[in-house]
């Protein structure tokens, strides 16, 4: 059941879902009237400790709103989506905000104070539970950039699929100085690379993951530190996949800056489609 604001309700079907950033389109027949779009912004313009405000229906209580900040841009979430070997794919380009979401928030939209959408409020990250078990907000929001919505709607309407760009690599979302000691790495800014995928793309382009035991069990050494993707820096993990998922494909082809045996070099990739 989809509710317009004046009263007028109507059913609607869902036409097609993506778990990668965990959105649906929904169609419904309702009178031209009663239709409102809102207004898409760019969540590329977005700075942190901009004031936002999200709206959604927390615990059942329709049309409510809370405001607050951009706490930060380009986090990573878990996908809903797997890999072949029972694995998350990665969700990128969330932003994180500190206005209150609660269950029932999911869904609804995160705006500027222009009035422009610029997210779609996804999760939130909380210890905090009511006693039936619900999560409560701690100020920890996540929402999906509306840059990845604008690219990933269309695609679904028409096709009923989005393909992502795929690297085929898992990494941590940042490093510490005590990975950088045990990793021997010359920063601790960049995105390590833990895994390569056997004949996936960055296999494919020779990159390489760790090979050395240390004394941190499934970590190893030796492997490439990505810092910049077509000459843009990149500081942790959610820095490459932002890019990769809001202004590339599958088949274009990207330039890789990695750090092997601490001397910096250039890497060409052609990138796939996730499976």
């Amino acid at each position: 059941e989809v509710d317009f604001p004046p009263g007028y309700n109507a059913w609607g079907n869902v036409v097609e879902t993506d778990q990668d950033p965990d959105i649906a389109v929904v169609k419904v027949d309702a009178p031209a009237d009663e239709l409102v779009p809102l207004t898409l912004g760019d969540s590329d313009q977005l700075q942190v400790g901009q004031t936002v405000v999200a709206i959604g229906n927390p615990f059942g209580l329709s049309g409510t709103m809370t405001v607050g900040i951009v706490s930060a841009k380009g986090r990573t979430l878990e996908s809903l989506r797997q890999t072949a070997n029972g694995l998350p794919f990665t969700a990128g380009d969330i932003l994180q905000t500190d206005a209150a979401i609660n269950p029932g928030n999911s869904g609804g939209p995160l705006l500027n104070l222009n009035g422009e959408v610029i997210g779609i409020n996804r999760a939130i990250r909380t210890t905090n539970y009511t006693a039936s078990g619900e999560p409560t907000n701690t100020g920890i929001g996540f929402a999906v950039s509306i840059n990845i919505v604008k690219r990933v709607v269309p695609s679904l309407i028409a096709g009923g699929k989005y393909d992502y760009p795929y690297l085929g690599i898992s990494s941590r979302d940042s490093l510490t100085l005590a990975d950088q000691e045990l990793l021997k790495l010359p920063r601790s800014t960049g995105a390590y690379v833990l895994d390569v995928v056997a004949g996936g793309p960055a296999d494919q382009a020779g990159l390489k993951a760790g090979t050395t035991e240390t004394s941190v069990p499934g970590l190893y050494s030796g492997g490439d530190l990505i810092i910049a993707v077509d000459g843009r820096p990149v500081v942790v993990f959610g820095d490459l996949l932002s890019y990769l998922i809001d202004y590339k494909a599958p088949g274009d082809e990207i330039t890789l800056t990695i750090i092997r045996d601490n001397q910096e070099k250039e890497v060409k990739l052609t990138l796939g489609k996730r499976p």
